[in-house]
């Protein structure tokens, strides 16, 4: 088995309209389209793209949030200075984190408390594999 890549994330939202809000108006993704099988099997999620190659983030209802946890999403951005100044602006508190070699990230909560990480990797992360 070869793995391409990671094609989607779901996080649970007990309040989907407040989430939406969130993902489309503060972090400015698009909403994308379901496959129509989904409709009649009577699922209400919705589908929002992230970058250019495919990669997603579905938002699942459920009656309750998700219990808070360290559990996360990491979102890889281009400029983690102009994400500072858009989330100051629009009122989003974040977190600083433990800063990686040749990474900068910072820790935002959507409105059901799911954590995102928002990382700006300045440097190539070199994979080193761990051989046992």
């Amino acid at each position: 088995m070869q793995f391409k890549g990671i094609h989607h994330y779901s996080l649970v939202v007990a309040d989907m309209e407040r989430a939406v809000r969130f993902y489309k108006q503060v972090l400015g993704l698009q909403e994308i389209g379901i496959p129509s099988t989904f409709g009649g099997a009577g699922l209400r999620v919705r589908w929002f793209a992230v970058g250019d190659d495919g990669q997603q983030i579905h938002l699942m209802p459920r009656p309750e949030p998700d219990t808070i946890s360290p559990r996360h999403i990491a979102l890889h951005i281009s400029d983690i200075d102009i994400a500072r100044r858009q989330l100051t602006e629009k009122g989003v508190l974040f977190e600083e984190a433990v800063e990686i070699p040749g990474a900068e990230r910072i820790f935002i909560q959507d409105p059901e408390g799911n954590r995102i990480e928002l990382i700006h990797w300045r440097e190539t992360y070199h994979i080193v594999p761990i051989n046992e």
